[in-house]
């Protein structure tokens, strides 16, 4: 039942009807992750192990701020080799996304940023958060700093570690028409990158806003209800 849902979510998404995209991923060397695919190269076992994980954040962080929220599932991460989700993608992919082919705005003091997902397989499905928002734990001081690595550890991981520029950047993708962190429809919020070290003692997040894809860096200690992170968990 979860590989069906899931599988059909996917067919349903960014990488398979928002036609840029899709273009972009022909471009880079990737297959289009369809239905097909996906039933063909992902096994029933790592499905469950899929369906376990997306559970077990469901339920660690069921009390936190905006879980009512909070929408779950698989995402997929393409090979960085081919596709580099880190920071601005080719405008001509975000066309469908915000209307036109427009390019991202990427902080020029940005680093390269962490590459949990590394080179070497096409599509690495991640359990997280794949709606429009995550969840509010305060400012980037308050969740590397302010609360106990408990807070964070789900089987044995702690989910900060995938709070990084790769996965907010393939979740944008993955989302097609329906671009998370975006002020269209009144929801606008931002999401940090507590994986990642301070830049210049600023802290990186991600925010779609005013028709752009943005990476940007600003204040470590602003923690604003518009603040959220996305725990996630690799399924292996």
């Amino acid at each position: 039942m979860f590989a069906n849902e899931q599988i059909e979510l996917l067919a349903k998404s960014g990488w398979n009807t928002c036609a840029s995209v899709r273009e972009g991923l022909g471009a880079a060397g990737l297959p289009v992750p369809t239905a097909a695919y996906l039933e063909k190269t992902i096994s029933t076992k790592r499905w469950e192990r899929a369906r376990r994980a997306v559970e077990a954040l469901r339920g660690h962080f069921k009390d936190a701020r905006f879980a009512d929220e909070a929408t779950y599932g698989v995402l997929l991460v393409p090979d960085p080799a081919k596709l580099d989700t880190r920071g601005a993608v080719d405008p001509a992919m975000r066309g469908d996304q915000v209307g036109k082919p427009t390019a991202d705005v990427v902080d020029k003091a940005l680093p390269a940023g962490a590459l949990p997902v590394r080179p070497g397989t096409d599509w690495t499905p991640v359990a997280t958060i794949t709606g429009a928002a995550g969840l509010h734990f305060g400012s980037y001081a308050d969740i590397r700093d302010g609360h106990g690595v408990k807070s964070f550890t789900v089987d044995g991981f702690d989910t900060r570690d995938l709070m990084v520029r790769q996965i907010w950047g393939a979740r944008v993708l993955q989302s097609g028409g329906e671009l998370p962190d975006c002020e269209v429809g009144g929801g606008w919020t931002f999401t940090l990158f507590p994986g990642e070290e301070l830049t210049g003692g600023r802290a990186a997040s991600g925010t779609v806003l005013h028709g752009k894809v943005r990476f940007r860096l600003g204040r470590p200690d602003r923690g604003i209800a518009v603040v959220r992170v996305c725990p996630a968990l690799l399924i292996r």
